[in-house]
C-alpha cells in the first residue's frame, strides 16, 4: 500500500510541474498578446487623431476660397 502511494507521488510531482509550466507559458503568451493589442489600439488612436487633424486642415483650405468669394 505504501509502495503504491510512493509510486503515485513520484509520478504526480513531475506532472504537476509540467502542467504548471504550461499554464505559466500560456499566461506569458496572453500577456504579450494583450500588450500588443494595447499598442495597436494606441497606434489606431494616434492615427485617428492625425487623420482628423488632416481632414480639418483640408476642410479649412476648401472653405477659404468660399470666404474670399463671399467677401467680394
Amino acid at each position: 500500500m505504501i509502495g503504491t502511494i510512493t509510486i503515485i507521488m513520484v509520478f504526480s510531482i513531475p506532472l504537476v510541474a509540467i502542467i504548471s509550466s504550461h499554464y505559466q507559458k500560456v499566461a506569458k503568451i496572453k500577456h504579450t498578446m494583450l500588450k500588443d493589442e494595447i499598442e495597436l489600439e494606441r497606434l489606431k488612436h494616434e492615427n485617428y487623431l492625425l487623420e482628423t487633424e488632416k481632414m480639418k486642415l483640408e476642410l479649412s483650405k476648401l472653405e477659404s476660397p468660399l470666404d474670399r468669394t463671399n467677401a467680394l
